[in-house]
């Protein structure tokens, strides 16, 4: 993964707290790595629904998630106080990136940096389709500040 992704000043507008669990712990006492892909993953739920819940109502799409990445920085323990930071960083005709931050709360630490693509899809054809313009400017006013 490339460390340009992630510029110092890159503005992110959305953090959803994570809670560590028990049953994310490995043997080794700290959270596994698959388990970071789920937090992204909560971190892509939330921030869908929080745009889908805007008005004007979005029609809804389906999507699948083609690729994700997990560069990790350090390791998160039980009881660490997390948030995942998510942010449309690109909007593409058939796929938009979603790139994430993972830091503790007390101090900012950042314990993983992510980034995924997800296409947007249509499951009753089977076929990957372009990316519902409203959900185009959705996207992109959420991420310059104007909604």
């Amino acid at each position: 993964m490339k460390e340009d992704l992630f510029p110092p000043d890159l503005p992110f507008r959305m953090a959803v707290p994570i809670e560590v669990r028990f049953r994310d712990m490995d043997a080794m006492g700290h959270v596994n790595n698959a388990v970071y892909f789920t937090y992204f993953e909560q971190a892509r739920l939330h921030y869908i629904r929080q745009l889908a819940g805007l008005p004007p109502p979005l029609e809804p799409f389906g999507m699948i998630v083609a690729e994700a990445l997990c560069q990790y920085r350090a390791p998160i323990t039980m009881g660490m106080p997390i948030q995942v930071w998510i942010r449309v960083a690109e909007v593409r005709q058939r796929s938009f990136v979603f790139l994430y931050k993972i830091e503790r709360c007390d101090s900012g630490h950042i314990m993983a940096l992510g980034r995924s693509v997800q296409v947007a899809y249509d499951y009753a054809q089977g076929v990957p389709v372009p990316i519902p313009e409203s959900w185009r400017e959705r996207f992109l006013q959420f991420e310059a500040g104007t909604m």
